[in-house]
C-alpha cells in the first residue's frame, strides 16, 4: 500500500500547479491533554467546544473525500485521549484521505498498534531535548514524560511498516533548548525519523491564540539571536550533509525573521496573505471550520454538514475567511508555511518529492527503548560545539522540618 492514496496524489499535483486544492487540514479532535507544555495553550483555547461524535467524523470524511482533501492531521490536545481514535483514523483512510497523527508519546503500545492497524502510517512525536529532565520541565514538570515519548517512538518503529510510512520528531525551538536541537536532529536521523522545527510563539492575554504561550519570558532576547542563528545555520548545513531535517531553506530563514519580530517572506507570492482556505484550514474539536489554529470565524460552518463542500467553494465564504486571515501578521507553525512554500516555490517542491516519493530514507526499524536510551546518551555526551541556551535557575528543594 502506497503512503499516499490516488486521491491525495491527485490533490497534491493540482495544488502544486494551481495552488487551489485543499492539501492539508489540521483537525483538533480533542482539547484534552495529559500535559501542560509551557509553549502551548491549545487546551484552554479549544476547551469551550465539545468533541465531534464518530458519526460526525464519518460525515466529515465523506465531505473531505468529495472535496479532495489530501492530508488530515489528527491533533489536539492529545489525540490519543480519544478512545475512538482508531475509528477516526479509519474513517479518513478508508476514503483515501491520508492521516497524519501528532502525539506527545503517552499512548500505550496497544493503542499505537491499534492506530497503525486502522491505517495510520504517518506519525509526529514531540521531542525538544535529549535530556529527560529538560523535556519533563518543558512538558509542564511531568516526570518521565521524556521516557514515555521514547517508549512510544520504539513502539511505532515496531508497528509501522518500513515502506510507505513516515515518522518525524516535532521540536519547538525556544531560548532554553538551543543547545539541544542539533542533538535531536542527530538522534532522529539515527533512527530514520525526520525532525521538524517550530519556533516558540508568544502572545498576550489580550490577544489569545491557540498555540501561543502567554509566558513572555520565552521570547528571544536580543543577545540570544546570534546563538539562534548559529543553530539554524548549522542544521541547514546538516540537512545538506544528509541529516533528516524536514525544513526548507526559506522556512529556516523565516524563523530568523520571526524570532526578531520581523515580517516573514513565505506569504509574499500570495500578496502577503496565507493560503487558507485554498491550501489548508483547521477544524475545531466540534467539527467547525476555522481558518487556522489561531483564528475562528464569527459564523459557524460544521464540516460534517452535507453542504460543506459546496460552501467551501463559494466566493462569499472565501471572502469571509480572507477578511480574517488578511489581518494576520503571520505565523511559523511549520505545516502552514511549509505547505505554501512547497506549493509555490520550486526548490522546496523538489525537496518534498524527494523526501516522500523518489528517495525516502531506508528505515533501520525496529528500535528498542533500550537502544533509544543508549543513542540519546551517546549523542548528548558527544564533544561538539553547541549554541548556548538560556540558563535557568535551579529549582529550590524544600526540606521539611
Amino acid at each position: 500500500m502506497a503512503l499516499f492514496s490516488d486521491l491525495s496524489k491527485k490533490t497534491l499535483a493540482r495544488a502544486a500547479l494551481l495552488q487551489d486544492a485543499p492539501v492539508y487540514v489540521q483537525f483538533y479532535v480533542t482539547a484534552r491533554c495529559n500535559l501542560t507544555c509551557e509553549q502551548c495553550n491549545i487546551i484552554y483555547a479549544n476547551a469551550d467546544v465539545r468533541e465531534v461524535t464518530i458519526d460526525e467524523v464519518e460525515r466529515i470524511a465523506d465531505n473531505f473525500a468529495e472535496m479532495g482533501v489530501a492530508i488530515v492531521l489528527l491533533t489536539g490536545g492529545e489525540p490519543f485521549a480519544r478512545r475512538d481514535l482508531a475509528k477516526v483514523i479509519h474513517a479518513f483512510e478508508s476514503r483515501g484521505v491520508h492521516v497524519r497523527m501528532q502525539t506527545n508519546g503517552f499512548a500505550s503500545e496497544d493503542r499505537i498498534a491499534e492506530a497503525v492497524e486502522a491505517g495510520g502510517r504517518d506519525i509526529s512525536i514531540s521531542l525538544d531535548s535529549l535530556h529527560g529532565a529538560q523535556q519533563d520541565r518543558i512538558n509542564g514538570d511531568f516526570d518521565d514524560s521524556w521516557h514515555q515519548a521514547l517508549k512510544a517512538i520504539a513502539a511505532f518503529t515496531q508497528y509501522l511498516p518500513k515502506h510507505n510510512s513516515f515518522a518525524s520528531l516535532g521540536c519547538v525551538m525556544q531560548p532554553t533548548n538551543l543547545s539541544d536541537i542539533e542533538d535531536v536532529v542527530r538522534f532522529g536521523t539515527e533512527i530514520s525519523w525526520f525532525t521538524s522545527l517550530v519556533p516558540v510563539h508568544v502572545s498576550s492575554f489580550g490577544r489569545p491564540r491557540g498555540f501561543r504561550t502567554f509566558d513572555q519570558s520565552l521570547r528571544f532576547r536580543p543577545e540570544e539571536l546570534g546563538e539562534a542563528d548559529k543553530l539554524l545555520d548549522r542544521i541547514r548545513k546538516m540537512r545538506k550533509e544528509g541529516f533528516l531535517l524536514y525544513d526548507s531553506d526559506q522556512y529556516i530563514d523565516d524563523i530568523k525573521r520571526f524570532i526578531r519580530g520581523e515580517a516573514t517572506t513565505w506569504r509574499k507570492k500570495n500578496k502577503g496573505v496565507c493560503d487558507s482556505p485554498n491550501l489548508y484550514f483547521a477544524l475545531l474539536p466540534n467539527g467547525n471550520f476555522a481558518p487556522c489554529c489561531d483564528f475562528r470565524l464569527p459564523k459557524k460552518y460544521p464540516a460534517y454538514d452535507p453542504h460543506f463542500p459546496k460552501t467551501y467553494r463559494e466566493s462569499a465564504f472565501r471572502k469571509e475567511v480572507h477578511n480574517v486571515v488578511s489581518k494576520c501578521d503571520g505565523c511559523m507553525y511549520g505545516s502552514y508555511p511549509e505547505i505554501t512554500i512547497s506549493m509555490r516555490y520550486m526548490a522546496a517542491k523538489l525537496q518534498r518529492v524527494q523526501t516522500f516519493l523518489t528517495s525516502p530514507p531506508e528505515k533501520n526499524w525496529p528500535v528498542t527503548y533500550e537502544e533509544l536510551l543508549e543513542k540519546a546518551e551517546r549523542i548528548r555526551n558527544e564533544k561538539r560545539e553547541r549554541p548556548q541556551s538560556r540558563q535557568l535557575p535551579e529549582k529550590k528543594v524544600q526540606v521539611s522540618a
